[in-house]
């Protein structure tokens, strides 16, 4: 099978084949999502199949409207819907009670089920025309570094999906935040562009998970290795030590590069560098097709430590995992 790429005016193609069943690629306004109907248990685990991801990773249930949380909820807890007016649609996920309709493929075995209203208007479109709520993860194969163009998922799914839906480079660039709402204190599943300090506003007291899933994840990115590139990578603690090692594997014929964020870049010269920006919102742009990038061209990564807190520690979240060569 050759996997087609759909321009933005192919949304009733997009949206009949997953009425019938089938998978498509669509773009979110944080990664592309390898989109199927999550009412069918049969569905989902052609996603888990097309991705080689592990069925106990839960999914996210993409919705169109927030009354569309009924349909996969029996009992939605208020803080659901004080999230929804400020941050939906947009780049937040929310953790709630399973409703007996979702199948336990979705949840990976678990009680609660993760729901999003996605921002990007072809990932409504999709979503309105099908008449499905999509489970959507990452449309990569899995644990490698997630896609934020249409190039990105072809080079991972070609020939394992029928369609991808183009809708341009994605903004934001990092997966949502996810926040569970069914335990005692709201907590951060996965940190995300909606920070813990925004849901905090909202929601009064809010705290970060930690800790080890030993058992059923309550979302995606807790339980298994992610973002990965191809080659091996390296976090580096300021600009001298990305010098340092940049210098080392340059000895050892790697042909290092470094991902360079703000004012570092002046720093490295006639180096091999990938800018990420100046910003914490341009690290997360940027982060993943520079990635990409860099297991194309080059056989060593070395990427610049973030800032702490805020936008910015969502980003080295994803930088540690790629970084950690597991």
């Amino acid at each position: 099978m050759e996997t087609k790429i759909l321009s933005a005016t192919d949304v009733d193609v997009a949206a009949e084949t997953l009425k019938n069943g089938g998978l498509v690629a669509i773009p979110t306004e944080t990664v592309y999502g390898l989109a199927g109907d999550a009412m069918r248990g049969e569905i989902v685990r052609k996603i888990y199949e097309a991705k080689g991801r592990p069925s106990d990773n839960p999914l996210i249930v993409h919705i169109a409207k927030i009354e569309d949380v009924f349909r996969v909820s029996d009992d939605v807890p208020e803080a659901f819907f004080a999230l929804a007016e400020k941050f939906m649609p947009g780049p937040l996920t929310v953790v709630v009670p399973k409703g007996k309709a979702v199948p336990y493929e979705v949840t990976g075995g678990g009680e609660t089920v993760a729901v999003r209203m996605p921002s990007h208007p072809l990932a409504r479109a999709v979503i309105e025309r099908s008449g499905c709520l999509l489970a959507a993860p990452s449309a990569n194969v899995s644990k490698h570094v997630s896609p934020t163009t249409a190039k990105h998922v072809y080079d991972d799914l070609n020939g394992k999906i029928p369609y991808i839906l183009d809708g341009g480079e994605c903004g934001v660039g990092i997966e949502s935040t996810v926040v569970s709402v069914v335990t005692d204190v709201p907590t951060v599943l996965r940190p995300g562009y909606i920070t813990a300090e925004m849901l905090g506003e909202v929601l009064g007291e809010v705290k970060n998970f930690e800790g080890k899933v030993i058992k059923t994840a309550p979302a995606p990115g807790m339980k298994y290795k992610h973002y990965a590139p191809r080659c091996e990578a390296a976090l580096a603690a300021n600009a001298s030590a990305a010098v340092r090692l940049y210098e080392a594997a340059n000895g050892d014929g790697k042909n290092p590069v470094i991902l360079a964020y703000g004012d570092n870049k002046k720093r490295y010269g006639s180096l091999n560098v990938i800018d990420l920006g100046d910003t914490p919102a341009d690290a997360a742009h940027r982060i993943y097709a520079a990635l990409r990038e860099a297991e194309d061209k080059f056989g060593y990564i070395i990427v610049d430590k973030l800032p702490d807190g805020g936008l910015a520690s969502s980003v080295m979240n994803r930088i540690l995992k790629a970084t950690a060569n597991e």
